[in-house]
C-alpha cells in the first residue's frame, strides 16, 4: 500500500477528486483497475526518424510495425500454416483492401476464404490483446464494427461445444451478410493498433522525398504519437508562419530535389510566378533549374538581412553576398581572407555597383510576398503545422530515454557549450528549453525575432537541430570543393564516448547507466562500417537513410527501433517492399535485427512514466478513501 496522509481537513485536491469519485465504491473500483494495470507488460514503443517524404517506405513499415505483426503471425500459427500462406496472410493484414481486391479478381474470395481469414484475424487479435486491459480494447477497434468484434473476442471456442458453435455461427453470419471484406479491414486495423502502443518520430518528415504530406496524414491518424522536431520540420513550420527566409529555403529544397508536387498538389502553393520570372532571367536553363537559381539569390538576400538584424545568432559567416567581387568573378571568404573563383559570375538581380547586394528587386519582393500569402493561407499546410506544434517538442524524456533530433551543443572537451542570446547565457538542457520556447513564441505570437529564430534552428551552427556550419553559398558558387566542408558540432564525434553520453543523460534528469539517447539527423554509413549503437548502447542513432538519395551512402534503407517489455531491438532494413511488390509477391521488409538491450525481468506498465503517474493517482485515491472512512469527507452514496 502506498504512503498516505491523514488529513484533518480535506485539501483542494481531495475535494476535486471527490467530485470525480463521489462514493467509496467508485474509489475502490478505480484503485483495483489501476493496481491491476501496473503488472501488465509494457506496450511496444516504435521509433522512427528522418523519413524525409519517403511515403512508400513509411507506409510499409507502419503497416507491418517493423516486423512485429509478422513475428506474431509466426508465433500464433507456427507450423500450422506453410510459409507462403503466412506471407499472404501478412500481406492481407498490411494491405487488406488491396489484397481483397486482388483475391476477388482471381475468384478466390469464396465464403470459406473469408471465414478462414476472419477466424485467423480473431485468433491473432485475441493473443495480442492480452497485454491490454479489457476496458481499453473497444477504443482500439474501428467503431462501425466494434460491437461484433468485441463479441467475437469474448467467445471461448476451446471451452465447450456451445462456445465453438456460437463463434462459428457469428463468422458464418458475417459472410452471409456480405460483410467479410469490411470485417477483414477492421481486424487488420485492430491488429496494427494492438501491435504498437506508442509511436515516436524523432524528426524530419519534410524535404527530399515527394510525400511528406501523406506521411503526416497517416501519422495524425495514429493513436499515441509524439514528435521531436527536426531541422527540416522547423523550416516548414517557419515557412507556414510567414518567415520569408524559411519560405525561400523550402522552395529551393523542393526545386533542388524535384519534388514540387508537395507544394503545388499537397499544399496548393503555386510556383508559376517564380518559374515565369526565372525563365526570363535564365533563358538557357530548364524551368526548374532556372527557378532554383532565382530563388537561391532571393534566399541569400533574405538570409543576409536576417543575420544582420540578429547578431546573437552568430551566423555572420553565412552572410557572404557582399564579399563577392563581381568584376573579378571571385569571392573573398572573410574567415580566411582568401580569394576563390566563382563557378558562374552571372547575377542578373544584383546591381554590381550597389553597396547593398541584399536589396530585393521589385519583382523578387513581389514573388516572395505572394509566396508568403500562399504559405500562410494554405489550410492543408497549417493543419500539419498545428499538429507538429501540438504533438511536438525540441526533445522528450520518455521511459528513461532521451529523444531529440540533432545535438546538445558542446565544446571539444565534452562540456556543454554556452550560448548567449538576448543578454542571457544558456547551455545544455537550458539552451534546448529556450530554443523550444522561441519556436512556440513564433507560433503563438508571430514575433519577428522568434520567426527569425526558426530559420536559425534550421541551419545555425549553434542550433541543437542542426549543429553544423552549413555551406550553401560555397556549394552553390565556389569551384574549390575544400570550401564545401561543413564542420559539425563536437557532440557528433563525442557521441561514441560513454562518459559524454552519461553526462547528457544526467543533464536531462535521467539515469546515466540505464537511459539511452535516441538520436536522428546524421545518416549512419553502415556500408563504411559505422554502427548506430554508440558508447556501449548509451546512444542509438536511428537515421539509417530512408531517403532514396542516401541509400548509396548508407547501404541500407533505414533503421527503426523497438522497445518492448523484453528490451530494445534495432532493425536495419535492407530492402523495403513497395505496395505493388507486397501484393504481387507477398513481399515484405528484409531486415537485420540487433538486440541492443535485453532485460532479465520483463518491464511492466508500473516501470514506465505512465505507471509512475498511475502510482501518484493511486496514492491520491487511498487518501480519498481514508478521508471517506474517517469522516473527513462525506461520500455521496
Amino acid at each position: 500500500m502506498p504512503s498516505v496522509s491523514h488529513p484533518k481537513k480535506p485539501g483542494k485536491l481531495l475535494r476535486l477528486l471527490a467530485e470525480k469519485y463521489p462514493t467509496k465504491e467508485s474509489v475502490m473500483s478505480r484503485l483495483i483497475y489501476l493496481q491491476g494495470q501496473l503488472v501488465l507488460p509494457k506496450g511496444v514503443e516504435h521509433f522512427m526518424s528522418d523519413l524525409h517524404g519517403e511515403y512508400a517506405a513509411f507506409q510499409h513499415i507502419l503497416n507491418n510495425c517493423s516486423g512485429v505483426i509478422r513475428e506474431k503471425v509466426d508465433y500464433v500459427f507456427g507450423a500450422r500454416m506453410p510459409p507462403e500462406e503466412k506471407a499472404e496472410f501478412c500481406t492481407l493484414l498490411y494491405y487488406p483492401k488491396e489484397k481483397i481486391e486482388q483475391v476477388t479478381k482471381a475468384r478466390r474470395a469464396t465464403p470459406a476464404w473469408y471465414r478462414e481469414n476472419i477466424a485467423r484475424c480473431l485468433e491473432l487479435a485475441r493473443l495480442m490483446s492480452w497485454k491490454y486491459p479489457a476496458s481499453k480494447l473497444p477504443a482500439l477497434i474501428p467503431e462501425r464494427l466494434r460491437s461484433v468484434i468485441v463479441e467475437l473476442l469474448a467467445t471461448r471456442p476451446d471451452a465447450d461445444a456451445a462456445q465453438l458453435a456460437y463463434q462459428q455461427r457469428l463468422l458464418a453470419s458475417i459472410v452471409q451478410a456480405d460483410a467479410g471484406a469490411e470485417f477483414l479491414e477492421a481486424f487488420a486495423a485492430f491488429v496494427k493498433r494492438l501491435a504498437v502502443a506508442q509511436f515516436h518520430f524523432v524528426g524530419d518528415f519534410f524535404d527530399r522525398g515527394s510525400r511528406p504530406d501523406a506521411i503526416l496524414d497517416r501519422v495524425m491518424a495514429l493513436p499515441d504519437v509524439d514528435i521531436e522536431w527536426g531541422n527540416h520540420d522547423v523550416l516548414w513550420m517557419g515557412a507556414a508562419l510567414g518567415s520569408r527566409a524559411c519560405i525561400a529555403s523550402v522552395v529551393r529544397n523542393c526545386l533542388r530535389y524535384d519534388n514540387t508536387d508537395v507544394l503545388e498538389r499537397g499544399y496548393g502553393i503555386s510556383l508559376r510566378a517564380l518559374v515565369t520570372f526565372a525563365q526570363h532571367l535564365y533563358p538557357d536553363k530548364a524551368p526548374i533549374q532556372a527557378a532554383e537559381k532565382a530563388i537561391t539569390i532571393m534566399l541569400f538576400k533574405e538570409e543576409g538581412r536576417l543575420i544582420e538584424r540578429n547578431p546573437d545568432l552568430q551566423m555572420e559567416s553565412r552572410r557572404l553576398l557582399h564579399h563577392i567581387d563581381f568584376r573579378g568573378a571571385c569571392a573573398v571568404l572573410p574567415q580566411e581572407n582568401k580569394r576563390y573563383e566563382l563557378r558562374k559570375a552571372y547575377f542578373p538581380t544584383i546591381d554590381e555597383n550597389t553597396d547593398d547586394p541584399y536589396q530585393l528587386t521589385e519583382e523578387e519582393d513581389a514573388i516572395l510576398h505572394d509566396l508568403c500569402i500562399s504559405f500562410t493561407e494554405s489550410p492543408a499546410l497549417h493543419r500539419h503545422v498545428d499538429f507538429l506544434y501540438r504533438k511536438g517538442s525540441l526533445y522528450l524524456t520518455c521511459n528513461g530515454n532521451l529523444l531529440f533530433h540533432g545535438c546538445v551543443p558542446m565544446n571539444v572537451d565534452g562540456t556543454f557549450r554556452e550560448v548567449t542570446y538576448g543578454g542571457k547565457t544558456y547551455a545544455g538542457r537550458r539552451w534546448l528549453d529556450f530554443c523550444d520556447q522561441m519556436a512556440r513564441a513564433a507560433y503563438l505570437h508571430r514575433e519577428p525575432a522568434a520567426l527569425d529564430f526558426l530559420y536559425f534552428l534550421w541551419c545555425g551552427r549553434l542550433s541543437p537541430l542542426s549543429g553544423r556550419e552549413v555551406k550553401t553559398f560555397e556549394r552553390t558558387f565556389l569551384e574549390d570543393r575544400t570550401t564545401w566542408e561543413e564542420p559539425a558540432d563536437p557532440y557528433y564525434r563525442l557521441l561514441d564516448d560513454e562518459e559524454t553520453c552519461e553526462n547528457v543523460l544526467k543533464e536531462f534528469g535521467l539515469a546515466p547507466k540505464r537511459g539511452h539517447i535516441i538520436n536522428g539527423h546524421v545518416p549512419v554509413k553502415v556500408k563504411k562500417g559505422e554502427t548506430p549503437v554508440k558508447a556501449h548502447g548509451r546512444a542509438i542513432v536511428i537515421d539509417g537513410g530512408f531517403c532514396k538519395a542516401y541509400h548509396s551512402k548508407t547501404g541500407i534503407s533505414g533503421f527503426t527501433l523497438l522497445s518492448n517489455s523484453r528490451g530494445l531491438r534495432l532493425l536495419a532494413h535492407q530492402k523495403i517492399a513497395d505496395v505493388r511488390t507486397a501484393l504481387a509477391e507477398n513481399g515484405d521488409i528484409e531486415s537485420v535485427s540487433e538486440t541492443v538491450e535485453l532485460v532479465s525481468i520483463h518491464t511492466t506498465v508500473g516501470d514506465t512514466d505512465q505507471g509512475r503517474e498511475m502510482q501518484e493517482e493511486i496514492t491520491d485515491l487511498y487518501n480519498l478513501l481514508l478521508a471517506y472512512q474517517n469522516g473527513v469527507l462525506k461520500p455521496q452514496g
